[in-house]
């Protein structure tokens, strides 16, 4: 997933940031088509309806990502971004425990984060739009793992976004021309979209939706933990102390699901 991130900022210079996420929704639909093949049944009546709300509010989550991190420093977009995840943790919530392990939560991932008053308001409501698209990815998505045809309603879902954002692909006049770029592209879609969302349709057929959620919090502490083994980029000491208090959090909510 992170591979994948660093790909698609690699591809900045050559398209605007939205043009970069429609290629990654396109990408992931043309694997995820050839791979699934989904059946007549997935491409009408209700089954069509959700996995195309899904695949065009999760392309939309990731379009306002990309635009928030092309404005503002990638750490206050994260921690402006995981308001979604967390709120959606906190409709979740049914006790104390719930409580102490939301704010154990969100605190760490505000400190591993670095939080800073800087940037454009502009970048301030793209991230702030991701994190309420991201909400609506965890609901939706529950709901196809659950209710849909699954990994097959993926496929229909980003090859619907695809068409329905198409507009964005003007935004990617640079990388046509270059098949390097566009072989990049397309690895941005198997990294940061197929792999990571298909294996959230496995964990999602498994907990609940608020569980799920904090589940999230731990993608910080993942990024963290590779900046370490990979870029030797030491965690300070605010985002040892982030990475505890997210343990801790997830811990705690997960230990009353058990």
């Amino acid at each position: 997933m992170y591979v994948g991130a660093a790909i698609a900022v690699w591809l900045f210079p050559a398209a605007t940031p939205a043009g970069v996420a429609w290629l990654r929704c396109l990408g992931a639909a043309l694997i995820l088509l050839a791979w699934r093949r989904p059946g007549r049944a997935a491409w009408r009546g209700r089954p069509l309806l959700l996995a195309g709300a899904f695949g065009v509010v999760t392309a939309g989550m990731n379009v306002l990502f990309y635009e928030a991190i092309a404005r503002l420093p990638l750490g206050t977009a994260v921690a402006l971004e995981f308001a979604g995840p967390v709120a959606v943790a906190a409709f979740g919530s049914r006790g104390r425990r719930d409580v102490v392990a939301l704010v154990l939560v969100a605190a760490g991932v505000v400190s591993i984060a670095d939080v800073r008053l800087e940037g454009s308001p502009a970048g301030v409501a793209f991230a702030l739009g991701a994190a309420a698209a991201w909400a609506g990815y965890i609901l939706l998505g529950k709901r196809v793992a659950l209710g849909g045809n699954g990994i097959d309603s993926l496929a229909v879902g980003f090859a619907v976004a695809t068409v329905a954002l198409s507009p964005l692909a003007l935004g990617t006049g640079g990388i046509w021309g270059a098949p390097d770029l566009l072989v990049l592209g397309v690895g941005v879609g198997l990294l940061s979209t197929v792999v990571p969302y298909v294996l959230d349709q496995v964990v999602l057929r498994r907990v609940g939706r608020g569980r799920f959620a904090l589940l999230l919090a731990l993608l910080p502490v993942t990024a963290t933990v590779t900046g370490l083994v990979v870029l030797r980029q030491v965690p300070t000491v605010p985002e040892a102390l982030g990475i505890l208090a997210v343990v801790a959090g997830v811990a705690l909510r997960s230990a009353r699901d058990t």
